[in-house]
């Protein structure tokens, strides 16, 4: 069997100047309470047969509750995280207002153990950042995606 797939998309401001990146903060009580390593690119997973471009928009619009920006978009590309999920994800640069989330929601035990089911959001806040920024917060996995960004923004 095929290992676990995400696709999502990189917001980004600034692109003449001072750029800046938006990131999620991962939903429900395992996350709360954690800043480094807690952040992602808005992302979720699909299953073959649905395109990852496809399910880059939808998981945007399922996380964040918002429809994603128009293009263009750049292509970013893959990476396999340390659990070895696939990630891809596009760039499209976009002025977004974090006040505008209306995240979706997951279900879970919690507190664990107690058969009580509660509902969490999948992200809790999305925030601007600066790439130095971002990179302290994001998911060890991902930060890769902002170096791709750069070097398109440089023209490389």
């Amino acid at each position: 069997m095929a290992g676990k797939r995400s696709a999502g998309l990189l917001l980004f401001r600034g692109g003449g100047g001072e750029v800046e990146v938006l990131l999620a903060h991962m939903g429900g009580p395992l996350w709360a309470r954690r800043d480094a390593g807690a952040w992602s690119v808005p992302k979720g997973e699909y299953l073959p047969p649905e395109e990852p471009w496809a399910a880059a928009g939808r998981e945007f619009e399922e996380e964040l509750g918002l429809p994603p920006p128009d293009g263009p978009y750049v292509a970013l590309g893959d990476t396999r995280q340390s659990g070895g999920k696939v990630v891809t994800v596009w760039a499209v640069e976009s002025d977004l207002d974090p006040d505008r989330l209306v995240p979706g929601t997951f279900t879970m035990e919690w507190p664990r153990g107690s058969g009580e089911q509660r509902s969490f959001p999948e992200i809790d806040r999305v925030a601007w950042f600066s790439p130095d920024r971002a990179r302290e917060r994001m998911v060890a996995g991902q930060r890769v995606f902002l170096e791709r960004l750069a070097a398109h923004l440089a023209g490389g």
